[in-house]
């Protein structure tokens, strides 16, 4: 890695969300300068930026953009596109979003930006802390100067940085809502079960961390138990009646059943 910049970047932060709230404060502790935050709520920059040392709230995109070395879109991902087409971008920028399943080519209907990916894996929750030095970073570029920028700034932030492009990414991405976002609306269900029986969510815990870690350090689907692995009939009979009152629940059981029994 290169010395061609200093390590403390001027960066113009984009969107007030999940990602904004905890990246904001995290850029600062590494060093770098914020040159404004910027928000479709004026409030909600405001209230962000009041949060952060000499860190103005951007009021309009209105031409002339303050300058930076780094401008990052914290934005949904439907939201990176029509962001990206109505700001005056100056000659030469990088610009980075911060989406997992939108690829490169975003920018490329803007060739005097340079395009760039500064991915976070991780998911963001209101009231949640986020230890960004154990947070994988998935950086590309277009350029390899925009690059160099972009790796800088990821290790600045974490340990794990990762060079990933773009077909890369999205199958990261989707392996991610398989790990993270399906495993918690399962879990959430499993909940839900538990409360119908006037039963404790807690006497679950000890089962979710034991195949939470079997799967972090063995190929999960080699420990992988169950009734759907033993082909209980009886077993998986009596559960899907359990579920009768459910049917999405119930058929989604099924599915599952089917998926497991299909890797066996």
């Amino acid at each position: 890695m290169t010395n061609e910049f200093p390590r403390s970047l001027c960066i113009g932060l984009f969107g007030t969300g999940r990602v904004a709230s905890q990246l904001a404060p995290a850029l600062v502790a590494a060093g770098h300068q914020l040159a404004f935050i910027w928000s479709r709520t004026a409030t909600a920059a405001t209230a962000l930026a009041a949060t952060l040392p000499v860190t103005p709230a951007l009021a309009t995109l209105a031409p002339p953009l303050p300058a930076a070395d780094v401008y990052l879109l914290a934005v949904p991902d439907a939201a990176v596109e029509p962001l990206l087409a109505s700001v005056s971008w100056p000659e030469g920028a990088l610009v980075a979003h911060l989406a997992g399943a939108l690829p490169l080519s975003v920018f490329t209907a803007l060739p005097a930006v340079r395009g760039g990916v500064l991915y976070p894996l991780q998911t963001f929750s209101p009231g949640r802390a986020i230890d960004w030095a154990t947070v994988p970073l998935c950086v590309e570029a277009a350029t390899p100067a925009a690059e160099t920028v972009l790796l800088a700034l990821a290790g600045s932030l974490s340990r794990h940085v990762l060079q990933l492009n773009s077909a890369q990414r999205l199958k990261l991405h989707v392996a991610a809502v398989f790990a993270n976002n399906f495993t918690n609306h399962l879990l959430g269900i499993a909940d839900a079960l538990l409360a119908e029986a006037a039963l404790p969510p807690e006497l679950l815990a000890p089962l979710v961390r034991e195949t939470v870690d079997k799967a972090l350090n063995n190929p999960p689907f080699t420990v992988q138990t169950g009734p759907a692995v033993r082909r209980d009939a009886p077993t998986l009979a009596a559960h899907s009646a359990a579920l009768a009152a459910h049917p999405a629940w119930q058929a989604l059981y099924a599915q599952l059943t089917a998926s497991i029994q299909a890797q066996l």
